[in-house]
């Protein structure tokens, strides 16, 4: 049974695991993103899930540490994002990044998980028009999941989110649900956390 996360809450997905009888070891995830759009003018919704890389100071590690839909594979292959749902049509996961936590690379500390509508603010389009939103995190080795966050509706004015965080705090991998509205869409995004646009 995965453990639901409310907005700020935290776990350790590494003792999370280690108490599950039975479970394989952690050593890769799956972060997996879904949503549906309001139908409201009929218009497409193209949400597009992103992952950062980020090294001590906050910012990517390295310009090949921003994955998202024109880059899908990133700090030295260890973080993968499996392809670009437009429509965010059909039940499950809408994207899916993945994340091999023994292969990322020494110095890179935290990945963010943040899902931008395109050109969401030169359409009107903002994550209140955006429902049943979610991240989950999957054991690869098994594919149990160990945790979901449902994302509450409350960055209305919002054509991005950071949805999540994955970090490391001593030998446990952490996750912690994050859900903040965020302006300026995905230049702005990439460019605050030191991605050259």
């Amino acid at each position: 049974m995965p453990v639901s996360l409310t907005k700020g809450g935290n776990i350790s997905l590494t003792k999370e695991v280690a108490k599950t009888p039975g479970a394989a070891p952690l050593t890769a995830v799956t972060v997996g993103l879904g949503w549906d759009a309001r139908t409201t003018d009929g218009a497409k919704f193209d949400l597009d899930a992103v992952a950062l890389g980020l090294g001590a100071d906050g910012k990517v590690l390295d310009q090949g540490s921003f994955i998202f839909f024109n880059q899908l594979v990133g700090a030295g292959g260890a973080i993968q994002h499996t392809g670009d749902n437009r429509s965010g049509e059909g039940e499950g996961d809408d994207e899916q990044i993945k994340v091999d936590l023994a292969g990322l690379p020494a110095g890179l500390e935290k990945v963010v998980f943040a899902v931008v509508i395109f050109d969401g603010e030169s359409n009107g389009q903002t994550f209140g028009q955006v429902r049943n939103a979610f991240v989950r995190v999957i054991n690869q080795a098994d594919q149990s999941e160990i945790a979901r966050y449902d994302l509450s509706e409350d960055s209305s004015t919002a054509a991005a989110m950071i949805f999540s965080e994955l970090y490391k705090s001593g030998d446990d991998w952490k996750f912690r649900a994050v859900g903040d509205g965020y302006s300026g869409g995905l230049a702005a995004l990439a460019k605050d956390y030191g991605v050259d646009v």
